[in-house]
């Protein structure tokens, strides 16, 4: 049972780092958003989240 925890705990660790990294990327080359792409990544949320 410790064991699944852990494997949990380390899983959700490196897909927050991973998280994390995406979100220093996007702020970065926050400069190159345009209104167009953003209302592309929206409406990509939602479709998704339907």
């Amino acid at each position: 049972m410790k064991n699944i925890l852990l494997a949990f705990v380390v899983v959700g660790l490196m897909s927050g780092c991973a998280t994390w990294g995406g979100i220093k990327k996007d702020a970065k080359d926050g400069a190159e958003w345009t209104k167009e792409k953003i209302n592309h990544g929206a409406e990509y949320v939602k479709e998704k989240t339907e």
